[in-house]
């Protein structure tokens, strides 16, 4: 049994000091967010995407204020891609990366029976298997140096309904992931390893710009009638790469608002 006395009082500890984060889709949204945060929290982050010029940017911005990062080039639909992202992170900073955060993602917008073929297989090499493949990888390595880690996929609320506006697979693919993530958070707690989800609903970003192109002001139908800012995330993030959540695995987080019904 723990000892309670080896807690401090309250257990919020959020320092990431020392440890390495890799995120993938940092170019913009959310994705950019969270490594801002982990960055401000004393994880040395690996920032990646597929604009390189978005990435030297964001690293610059993040080294220049006090923080450490490097920038690496990724294309989460290619496994030679991802491994080599893996390799190039843990040569940055002489170190395995300990908290791998799943963000990149992309929606489908159309009709299940109009999609092609191409499109399938973006969705779910971006959405699903990316990540099932990165978070191995990454595991892989933890497991043979003995060392725990947090990793945190990012979902939404789509997982949970669809409305049959039009991105059914989208729906498909989060739900995958949700499942991977409590899946994986069995498969690897005996290594200390915890694997975790958020789900946000609305948020302000490049992908709700698109949304909102195709289907007008949908914050109407909110209760509170707004989006999400992605600062309203870094707490969620926070917690669940931190050492507070210690005994927090397999659980997907709704940070929604209230948007929608449950």
């Amino acid at each position: 049994m723990t000892d309670p006395a080896a807690f401090s009082l309250p257990n919020t500890n959020s320092d990431l000091g020392g440890q390495v984060a890799l995120v993938t889709g940092t170019t913009s949204g959310l994705g950019r967010r969270f490594a801002l945060v982990l960055a401000a929290s004393g994880a040395r982050v690996v920032v990646t995407g597929r604009r390189q010029e978005r990435l030297d940017a964001l690293a610059a911005e993040i080294n220049a204020s006090g923080g450490v990062a490097a920038a690496v080039a990724v294309d989460v639909t290619d496994p030679v891609s991802l491994v080599a992202a893996v390799d190039a992170a843990d040569a940055a900073f002489d170190a395995p990366v300990q908290i791998l955060v799943n963000n990149a993602g992309i929606p489908d917008a159309q009709r299940a029976h109009r999609m092609p073929l191409e499109l399938i297989d973006a969705v779910f090499d971006t959405n699903l298997r990316g990540p099932y493949i990165l978070s191995c990888e990454v595991a892989r390595r933890l497991i043979a140096a003995e060392l725990p880690g947090r990793m945190v996929n990012i979902s939404s609320m789509g997982a949970f309904s669809y409305s049959g506006q039009g991105a059914a697979l989208y729906s498909i693919t989060k739900a995958g992931l949700n499942r991977m993530t409590e899946a994986l958070a069995v498969e690897w707690a005996r290594f200390g390893i915890n694997v975790n989800g958020i789900a946000p609903g609305a948020f302000a970003s490049e992908m709700m710009d698109g949304m909102l192109e195709r289907m007008g002001d949908i914050t109407r139908h909110f209760p509170r009638h707004r989006l999400g800012d992605p600062a309203q995330l870094d707490s969620t993030l926070l917690f669940l790469c931190s050492p507070a959540s210690e005994f927090v695995t397999g659980t997907v987080v709704k940070v929604d608002d209230g948007q929608g019904s449950r």
